[in-house]
């Protein structure tokens, strides 16, 4: 149901577009806000029981979408999703680290991540499909039951999961002998914010071209397919790469900036520029994922995975905002 929130309160439920764009904005800030504390929780109690607290609330929050009514249901449908995402983003990394650590399979981290990564932004956009075709034959009804089952999967899933003990997760990468959990964030910010830049930017890239240019729905539609494809397979060959450090974070996100550069002084390079930004950004998150939790103890895994996420949701937000000023200046 992704691609058809809006449809959903505005068409069905008759409320003002721009009551719901700010309340999903204001959903998106409280996620951004969200992160590092529910990293914390997770990190203190446990990365499996995160993600199923995560997933239970994701539920509510299906549910409350389905069948609140009014400003305080839509209100409440957008925190309760926010809440879930929290919960749910760090703890899914961390988990699979200390895994991998426990198996004594630290070095297939980075590949299990890229390959995880791939698949999740594949069947998202299926699942965009897949809701659209549920919703035109069997009603919006349908859907949300469909999502709302998928959800309550995800839950299950985490259940089934096993929490790895602390005192088996230590390796030389992590410095898990060290009394205090801690991370060198510093170090991490070098690794942290290139990502951020390089995703902010294609984020820009496809907000451009989705909303200028004149181009028709099944244009758009193809266009977006393409970028979120792209993604998927700078994922994959993100699987094959060797582990990188700062450096490689750093070069991926100078070669972004030149390529988004061409893109603004050439605007017929906009679509193979952001096609080129999106695949960039594919390779750059699995290993940015692996660095922070080789940089990260056990008790600070899924806090810095949050703070990486809650950056680049801040870069993203920033200039999304100053793009969109840019655009309505021109017009």
């Amino acid at each position: 149901m992704d691609g058809l929130y809006l449809l959903w309160w505005v068409q069905e439920k008759q409320m003002s577009p721009a009551l719901v764009a700010a309340t999903m904005a204001a959903g998106d800030l409280l996620l951004m806000g969200l992160e590092v504390p529910t990293g914390w929780f997770a990190d203190r109690f446990g990365n499996r029981r995160s993600l199923i607290l995560g997933s239970v609330i994701q539920v509510a929050g299906m549910i409350c979408c389905w069948l609140a009514d009014g400003i305080p249901g839509l209100v409440l449908a957008c925190m309760l999703v926010a809440i879930g995402d929290a919960f749910r983003s760090g703890a899914d990394q961390a988990l699979l680290y200390r895994t991998c650590v426990l198996l004594d399979r630290e070095d297939e981290f980075q590949r299990i991540e890229a390959r995880s990564r791939a698949v999740h932004v594949i069947a998202l956009a299926g699942l965009i499909v897949g809701g659209g075709l549920i919703v035109s034959r069997w009603g919006f009804a349908a859907g949300w039951l469909a999502e709302t089952t998928l959800c309550a999967l995800g839950g299950a899933i985490a259940f089934a999961m096993v929490e790895p003990p602390v005192q088996a997760t230590g390796s030389e990468e992590d410095n898990s002998s060290q009394p205090h959990a801690t991370i060198p964030w510093r170090a991490a910010a070098i690794v942290i914010l290139p990502l951020a830049f390089l995703d902010s930017v294609t984020s820009a890239g496809s907000f451009i071209l989705q909303t200028s240019g004149g181009r028709g729905p099944s244009e758009v539609t193809l266009v977006v397919a393409i970028i979120t494809l792209a993604d998927a397979a700078g994922s994959m060959l993100a699987g094959r790469l060797p582990v990188a450090g700062p450096r490689m974070q750093v070069a991926l996100a100078a070669v972004g900036a030149v390529v988004a550069g061409i893109a603004l002084t050439w605007p017929a390079a906009l679509i193979p520029s952001t096609i080129a930004l999106s695949f960039a950004t594919g390779v750059s998150h699995p290993l940015r994922a692996t660095a922070i939790q080789r940089m990260a103890t056990d008790g600070m895994r899924a806090r810095a995975a949050s703070a990486a996420n809650a950056c680049d949701m801040a870069f993203s937000t920033i200039l999304l905002l100053i793009t969109g000023s840019w655009l309505a200046g021109r017009r």
